[in-house]
């Protein structure tokens, strides 16, 4: 450690109610020399409806690395500067991860001040095992990533903590229950310790139901619980997300469905669902093929 330099602290914030900042996360931000936030209006609201004035910096995205350099010479003048995020825990799902590794690399001290986040915060209503769990923060938003990543993780017997965007989550909802089965458990909290908190429960084929109906899920900030896979599950997710938008070139979903399946060791049910959004989607959406194609294999 640099000897008489300065130091950064890394403070969690509320993530909606100003009550969960800590006595210590206070103090430290009442004697910073600079306070880094993502959205420095939103951080000057939290900072005087508690009675603090500090100077403020942006540090997001798109200007983290291009900072750094200055943030260490002030470090090296003895200052101390504070990394805040709009909310919860800095670093998750959020930006820092450059600064703190530079600061680490540079040997300047750096304290870890603790506090709220919506990852815990939602794992500890969930209802679901919390002894391993596992954090992806948001799904990639394009279609052949995404698609890649909920195939890897259908077999995942862990816990997932997922983040999501009001506006997807609808799709996700449903997304996951094709890709993992629709009897899979699900805890989506949304606005977490603010007013409108609001805690659904049920599996994801519910969940995704829900959504389209309930337009008051879709609003705020979303984090969702899935519980893992079973441990004697079977079968092989990725393998048959590759082989269903082959099958379904030639065959019908019920048909592509049934040897995905069997491919796969996919459980049927799950297939054939994941197969219907599949043939709706090369439609451009449209529902009623799915009762023809149904109804043909049934004849």
């Amino acid at each position: 450690m640099a000897a008489g330099a300065g130091r950064l602290d890394v403070i969690a914030t509320p993530i909606g109610n100003i009550g969960d900042l800590s006595p210590r996360a206070r103090e430290c931000l009442e004697r910073a020399t600079l306070v880094l936030a993502e959205d420095t209006r939103r951080t000057a609201t939290l900072l005087a409806a508690c009675g603090i004035a500090r100077p403020l910096q942006s540090l997001h995205d798109h200007n983290e690395a291009g900072r750094v350099d200055a943030l260490l010479e002030r470090l090296r003048r003895g200052e101390t500067l504070a990394l805040v995020s709009d909310a919860g825990t800095p670093l998750l799902s959020d930006p820092g991860f450059i600064l703190v590794r530079a600061v680490a690399a540079a040997g300047f001290e750096i304290r870890s001040i603790a506090g709220p986040s919506a990852v815990t915060a939602a794992l500890a209503v969930a209802g679901l095992p919390t002894d391993r769990f596992v954090f992806e923060g948001f799904l990639p938003a394009r279609p052949g990533e995404r698609g890649a990543a909920l195939a890897r993780l259908a077999q995942e017997t862990r816990t997932l903590v997922l983040f999501e965007a009001p506006h997807r989550i609808a799709a996700t909802l449903q997304q996951l229950a094709d890709a993992f089965g629709a009897e899979r458990n699900a805890v989506l909290a949304r606005e977490l310790t603010k007013v409108h908190e609001s805690v659904y429960r049920g599996t994801l084929a519910q969940l995704a139901a829900r959504a389209l109906a309930d337009a008051d899920l879709a609003r705020g900030e979303i984090t969702l619980v899935v519980a893992g896979a079973p441990h004697a599950a079977a079968g092989d997710a990725a393998l048959l997300a590759r082989a269903l938008p082959l099958l379904l070139k030639s065959l019908p979903p019920a048909r592509a469905a049934a040897i995905g399946a069997q491919l796969s060791g996919m459980p049927r049910a799950a297939a054939y669902e994941q197969a219907l959004r599949l043939a709706r989607e090369a439609r451009g959406g449209g529902s009623g093929g799915d009762r023809r194609d149904s109804a043909a294999e049934e004849a």
